[in-house]
């Protein structure tokens, strides 16, 4: 045989070779995972000691697999790659080759040899190459028709729903299938305070979890706004590893990458644990990023559906609350031989605090009540629920008035605990002798306006109802004359602000008072309510109201 044919031969076997370790390679795999196939065959030849693929050969360039023995990535001999107008260096034991089709240069083929490569090995090597250029790029093409289909579906089914659970069990699962991932999470930011808490966690049935933001890889990843790809998350010092241990799991590779919305913000943070077959790779982080933007958008479109949601069924609780309120009012005033009640309610929120009431206690006698608790809203409603509720059942067995305010004063401290107090007036009205008996506790004290036009103020009584226990209280008496005007009321009147921060005070009610001392008490509360508001208008201070009017004929 020939020196010819024996070298036609070698060349034939060679090709051969190369086709049978071509077939095996598996063009249908991602990227990464093909040029990880290609680096190994190239490095598996005789006289190769190893190989390395690169993704890019720009001022970005990245190493996309190696194999073999290779000495350290360096970028610097890409860019005198890039040069070459042929698109190849070799270099006794090193060879080199921009991969690419169409003249678009999308990496690198590096080639160690064990020794200087001879032309053969060479014309091997850039058949390889020529596989490479077709295979690689097809395959980007191929993945990135893949990720525009991935990122179409799961904006379809992030557009699916409103409700926030159900959206973030459909991040985590979109998550987890395309990564390979185990278990996820999503994390939302709460800026106000400084906090990331998980509504639900794929693999964690459900359980919130709620964590400053300043501490674990989430929280560091949230205050950042940088993803965090880790191999053994045990090794950095960011992790913590209590939450593995109330769950009982044990974290390998970890990712974890912030949720941005439209404007760049960090809205939230996508935790992914455990991925199958190894750390996660950075197509999952390409991919995950390329849909943070629809992620972040869904959560803020689900959490202002939720708040509105919440929204609204308070409002249906406190208009039921104020319902409820209202019914413990009277629903009229009583009407007695010469004398004309009247009384009105205003609440500065659904609900408040401040009470009156008109109770009989005979023929000839009936108790009133003006009472204002501490605060507004429902906190200062149930206090002034349970206000009604006492005082109704105490009525019937504690018939002297200042321990009527005292037996109050007890159970009131023995349900809130001194953390919410209450000033009231009383008073029990003796309709034959025009006689009014009164405890004020620590209430703003109610006028008497004489037929006379002169002034009295009822201020007898004691301190504030529910801070202190066994308070004293002493009664007051006054005769009550045909033309005189009583005026009960809460601090809502007295202290109703102007813009310029002047209150309306008792000198204006006692005024309002004299002006309209010829008008019916049910005008004279209108009045008066109606006045107090035209006053206040653009003012600081809001608080509830009540006027109470008692005309003696």
């Amino acid at each position: 045989m020939n020196a010819s044919s024996a070298s036609g031969k070698e060349n034939a076997s060679s090709l051969e070779r190369l086709d049978a370790a071509l077939r095996s390679i598996q063009t249908a795999a991602a990227p990464a995972e093909l040029a990880a196939q290609i680096a190994a065959l190239v490095a598996g030849e005789d006289g190769i000691k190893g190989a390395r693929i690169w993704r890019d050969v720009s001022e970005q360039a990245a190493v996309a697999a190696e194999h073999g023995q290779v000495p350290a990535a360096d970028a610097a001999r890409l860019r005198v790659l890039r040069d070459e107008p042929a698109g190849e260096v070799v270099n006794g034991s090193y060879a080199a080759w921009v991969l690419g089709t169409d003249g678009e240069c999308r990496g690198a083929l590096e080639v160690f040899g064990a020794a200087a490569l001879d032309e053969e090995k060479l014309e091997w090597l850039r058949l390889v190459r020529r596989y490479a250029d077709v295979v690689l790029v097809s395959c980007e093409r191929r993945s990135a028709v893949s990720g525009l289909s991935i990122v179409l579906e799961a904006t379809q089914r992030l557009n699916s729903t409103l409700d926030l659970a159900e959206l973030i069990d459909i991040i985590l699962h979109l998550a987890t299938r395309y990564t390979g991932a185990d278990r996820g999470t999503v994390f939302l930011l709460d800026r106000e305070r400084d906090e990331i808490w998980s509504l639900v966690g794929l693999g964690l049935e459900k359980e919130e979890i709620r964590l400053p933001a300043s501490r674990g890889i989430a929280g560091w990843v949230a205050h950042h706004g940088e993803v965090v790809n880790l191999a053994d998350a045990y090794q950095d010092p960011r992790f913590e590893p209590e939450v593995d241990r109330r769950l009982n799991y044990r974290t390998r590779t970890l990712l974890c990458l912030p949720i941005r919305n439209k404007n760049g913000q960090t809205s939230g943070v996508l935790q992914l644990l455990n991925k199958k077959g190894g750390p996660f790779q950075d197509a999952d982080v390409s991919l995950l990023s390329s849909l943070s933007v629809h992620v972040a958008l869904a959560l803020e479109n689900a959490q202002l559906h939720r708040d509105v949601l919440a929204k609204q069924r308070m409002e249906r609780d406190l208009a039921l609350a104020r319902s409820i309120q209202l019914g413990l009012l009277p629903e009229r005033s009583p009407q007695i031989v010469g004398f004309e009640l009247e009384a009105s309610h205003q609440t500065s929120l659904e609900v408040g605090g401040d009470y009156y009431d008109f109770i009989p206690l005979g023929p000839q006698t009936m108790l009133n009540v003006v009472a204002d608790v501490e605060g507004k809203g429902v906190g200062s409603a149930m206090v002034m629920a349970n206000l009604q509720a006492t005082l109704h059942a105490l009525i019937a067995h504690v018939h002297s008035l200042e321990r009527l305010v005292s037996a109050l004063n007890e159970r009131m401290l023995a349900d809130t605990r001194g953390q919410k107090y209450m000033t009231m007036y009383l008073s029990i009205l003796d309709q034959r002798n025009k006689t009014l008996h009164y405890v004020n506790a620590g209430h703003v004290p109610p006028i008497l306006l004489r037929a006379d036009g002169s002034v009295e103020y009822l201020r007898e009584g004691g301190m504030v109802v529910g801070l202190f226990p066994n308070v004293p209280f002493e009664r007051g008496n006054v005769k009550l004359n045909s033309g005189d005007i009583l005026a009960g009321y809460t601090d809502g009147i007295t202290e109703a602000s102007n813009p310029e921060d002047e209150e309306f005070g008792y000198d204006r009610l006692v005024e309002l008072l004299r002006k309209h001392r010829n008008a019916s008490a049910r005008e004279i509360v209108d009045l008066t309510l109606a006045e107090v508001e035209r006053f206040s208008r653009g003012g600081t201070h809001e608080d509830d109201r009540v006027m109470l009017v008692m005309k003696i004929l």
